[in-house]
């Protein structure tokens, strides 16, 4: 689920054959350096503060973004930078950058051109991978047909790159049919994302060291947003699984015309080998972007479960299930959390302390909490 990289196109259903795997590291291309840099500018933003119950969770909150779209914020390896897509007057399609945390200063590190989301920074802190639609389109998708309700688009032309830190790019996908969704395994340097290339969205496992893919979900239905343990033993994920005949014809309908319905997602974990799957939630409510803990006992995810569906907060369940716990409790969105590799911090993005109606930016906070926490 994504706030700002919903602006998508209708989806031409073709099943395209998968070039070997060794084509991966064959294809490369020098993007441009756009001049790009966004400086903080907080200028009219009070200091964020909490609200009431998240202290429990959350000390120091600090405000990294200000203005526009920003979201899907992720750490590096060393807990120093940030990655992130942004929506911005000069770039209306998402767009990729990489945040000092010291400074707060971003660059634009994708193309420009096209429409991005998905990115991660590889275990070397250099390379990141991310998806974009820059090799068929310059500028953005038209916005999916919400007449059939709230949907989410599938863009065909999205592929994964791997970007080395320099701005050479490798083409790691060649799928028409959606590639997207990654992640990364800094311990094994293994990619994890979501591909229609079968038929279905489902997720796959890429060795990065041989471009070697393997399928780790085969059910009917979308499973995808897969992210690693940081040992990389576990995936957690968000998946939406039709069970009635009508619930199954109506989702295969809705991915003929290249587009899924987000409304009942429900959190799930397996072995990084995709075994030993389970069920983490199951209250027919919107749950995405999970995100696990180092300790690797418990799981942060954003749901609107409270009962209004325009409200999402982040919650937490143990990864051998239970009842979920409310974490943030401000009005609106808060989604896309990550923990940073040492434990002790929490990004995420949120609508509060905007200073116009549907701003969202990201916020970094110390994290607390522990399950013998009172």
């Amino acid at each position: 689920m994504r706030t700002t990289s919903q602006r998508l196109c209708p989806f031409l259903i073709l099943m395209a054959a998968l070039l070997p795997a060794w084509a991966a590291a064959e294809e490369e291309a020098d993007r441009p350096a756009p001049p790009a840099v966004i400086y903080p500018d907080p200028e009219g933003y009070p200091p964020p503060r909490l609200y009431p119950g998240e202290e429990k969770f959350l000390a120091n909150l600090r405000q990294l973004t200000f203005g526009g779209q920003n979201a899907e914020a992720y750490f590096s390896p060393d807990g120093r930078e940030l990655i992130l897509q942004v929506t911005s007057d000069k770039y209306p399609c998402d767009q990729i950058y990489r945040m000092d945390l010291e400074t707060g200063v971003m660059r634009l590190v994708s193309t420009g051109r096209g429409v991005t989301t998905c990115s991660f920074i590889l275990s070397d802190g250099k390379k990141f991978i991310y998806s974009s639609t820059h090799l068929y389109m310059d500028t953005c998708p038209p916005r999916p047909d919400y007449s059939q309700g709230y949907v989410w688009a599938l863009h065909p032309e999205y592929e994964i790159f791997m970007d080395d830190g320099q701005g050479k790019l490798t083409r790691l996908t060649y799928n028409w049919g959606y590639d997207a969704e990654a992640t990364v395994d800094w311990k094994r340097n293994r990619m994890v994302f979501t591909s229609y290339r079968n038929g279905d969205l489902d997720i796959y496992l890429m060795d990065l060291n041989t471009y070697e893919v393997r399928r780790l979900t085969d059910e009917l239905g979308y499973d995808g947003g897969p992210f690693f343990s940081y040992d990389g033993e576990w995936i957690v994920y968000r998946s939406n699984r039709p069970r009635s005949e009508e619930e199954k014809e109506q989702y295969r309908e809705l991915l003929r015309q290249g587009l899924i319905r987000p409304m009942n997602l429900e959190i799930y974990a397996m072995r990084s080998d995709g075994s030993d799957k389970r069920q983490l939630t199951d209250n027919g409510a919107a749950n995405f972007a999970p995100f696990m803990h180092p300790s690797d006992k418990y799981v942060i995810f954003a749901s609107n479960m409270g009962g209004n569906v325009r409200e999402f907060d982040l919650y937490l369940v143990p990864l051998e299930g239970g009842e979920p716990v409310r974490v943030t409790t401000a009005p609106g969105f808060d989604g896309f959390p990550m923990f940073s590799p040492d434990g002790k911090k929490l990004v995420f993005a949120s609508n509060r302390n905007g200073l116009r109606p549907g701003e969202t930016n990201i916020f970094i906070a110390d994290w607390i909490w522990s399950p013998e926490t009172p």
